[in-house]
């Protein structure tokens, strides 16, 4: 299941197409709710905001898929909140809508390793292991 999922955030991460055939099942974003939409609208607005501050170090990408604020930095606060909630909104539409109700923290997990393996050189995430890194 965690190659299904990966590869499902991976499609959800880059915004494009939310619909992938894996291993001869359809998983995708069935039904693109309005809070989904909004979600990946606010995503897509403010991500220099966010690659800035994570170029920074102010926030980083932790291994449960969410950003951490790591220095209190200007907007880093509000801007790892806002960024948060839009997540956990595609996580559990994922899970929903897929019949995987109870993976939502495989989800999580799945999604914080893709940030740390996209990682941009100079940016903070944390490995499996808890520990952080700069890239």
């Amino acid at each position: 299941m965690n190659n299904i999922l990966k590869v499902l955030i991976v499609v959800l991460l880059l915004a494009v197409n939310v619909s992938v055939v894996y291993a001869g099942g359809k998983y995708s974003i069935k039904q693109m709710t309005p809070e989904v939409q909004a979600a990946l609208d606010h995503r897509r607005d403010r991500f220099d905001q966010l690659d800035a501050l994570k170029s920074s170090g102010a926030i980083g990408e932790n291994s449960r898929g969410y950003v951490e604020v790591l220095r209190d930095e200007g907007e880093a606060k509000a801007v790892a909140a806002a960024e948060n909630r839009d997540r956990k909104v595609i996580y559990q539409t994922i899970a929903e809508q897929n019949g995987l109700e109870g993976a939502v923290a495989t989800i999580e997990s799945v999604f914080g390793q893709v940030q740390f393996d996209k990682a941009a050189s100079g940016q903070k995430v944390q490995g499996q292991d808890g520990q952080w890194v700069t890239k």
